[in-house]
């Protein structure tokens, strides 16, 4: 019998909690039977949420918290004054060992600053990075890092490497997956101070896929799998994605009103374009793991509706049951001795 895997979820954070927030919790234990999620927030809220839903009542725990940290409060100081918030509670519950991750669509900054000082890092873990899944015309490729380390070092892009490299090969089951650094362009000795620095140690890595530098509009066609760059190029990266994927959407959608004929043609190839632009939706993916820490972090979008939370709570069994935690140890510790 598989072991049931504990997911607490913050049930206050995001634009839309509680309700999108329980409901995704809700579809994600419905959808397996091996996974507990406990929803922590206020007690009255989520429970008034629950009652709209159909569940099994062994795989949706409460746990009440009494205070939620916004958006726009300093992150460290909203860490360690608010003890009864959503988020340092169900961080709490990591720590504790009784539940196996976490996910939020609260907060980033308190996410990530939490999961650093609540959980901690594995060991030899300099800096752990956010690396959420993007779509390519491949499938999809590893983003890291996207948000977590502005500025980081050399010995840090190159972690994150052999992070991104066990993420992608144990989760998505992509055999040998190529590693690339963001770069203006594709010869060795282009780029910032950084990127020259940590090609190098790349190309000389053990254990990796290197393939060399990727310019950004390559991403998207999927010239590799793991997308190596420090936070703030990571970001901008994310961003733009999302902005240009959702702008043309809209404008095929508006192009198919614009006559009888594209109407009727738009009628015709509905199903098959509804499918492809599926793969480019986001939130089909789930959150960004914060990889490198004792216990699973995942943050989603402050926007996140019941999909991507799903999706996010499923990802957390996967990553539990792949031991990605162990086999990402491994290789950070043998390959640095």
């Amino acid at each position: 019998m598989a072991e049931m895997v504990k997911v607490a979820v913050d049930a206050m954070g995001g634009d839309n909690a509680p309700a999108e927030i329980v409901k995704g919790a809700v579809e994600a234990a419905n959808e397996n039977g091996h996974v507990k999620v406990f929803l922590v927030g206020a007690e009255n809220a989520v429970r008034r949420e629950l009652e709209k839903h159909s569940y099994k009542p062994q795989q949706i725990e409460i746990v009440n918290a009494t205070e939620i940290i916004e958006t726009a409060e300093p992150p460290v100081m909203a860490i360690r004054k608010k003890k009864d918030s959503s988020i340092v509670k169900a961080l709490q519950l990591v720590k504790n060992g009784e539940c196996d991750a976490f996910v939020s669509a609260g907060s980033s900054g308190a996410v990530l600053v939490g999961g650093q000082v609540i959980i901690g890092r594995l060991k030899g873990v300099e800096r752990p990075p956010l690396a959420p899944l993007i779509p390519t015309e491949k499938g999809t490729a590893l983003l890291i890092d996207c948000g977590a380390n502005v500025d980081a070092r050399p010995s840090h892009l190159v972690q994150f490497a052999k992070m991104g490299s066990v993420y992608m090969e144990s989760v998505m089951k992509v055999r040998n997956p190529r590693v690339a650094i963001v770069n203006i362009g594709a010869e060795e000795e282009k780029g910032n101070a950084l990127v020259k620095e940590t090609f190098p140690l790349l190309k000389n890595c053990p254990g990796i896929n290197f393939i060399g530098s990727i310019e950004a509009r390559d991403i998207p066609a999927g010239y590799a799998d793991v997308i190596v760059c420090e936070a703030f190029v990571g970001n901008v990266i994310l961003k733009l994605y999302e902005g240009v994927g959702g702008t043309l959407i809209k404008k095929v959608k508006a192009g198919m009103m614009t006559s009888l004929r594209s109407k009727v043609g738009a009628l015709l190839v509905k199903p098959a374009l509804k499918e492809t632009l599926k793969e480019f939706d986001l939130e089909q993916y789930g959150g960004a793991p914060l990889l490198g820490l004792k216990g699973l972090v995942v943050k989603t979008h402050g926007s996140s509706e019941a999909i991507e939370i799903k999706n996010s709570v499923l990802q957390c069994v996967t990553f539990k049951e792949q031991k990605i935690n162990d086999k990402i140890k491994e290789k950070i510790t043998l390959e640095d001795e």
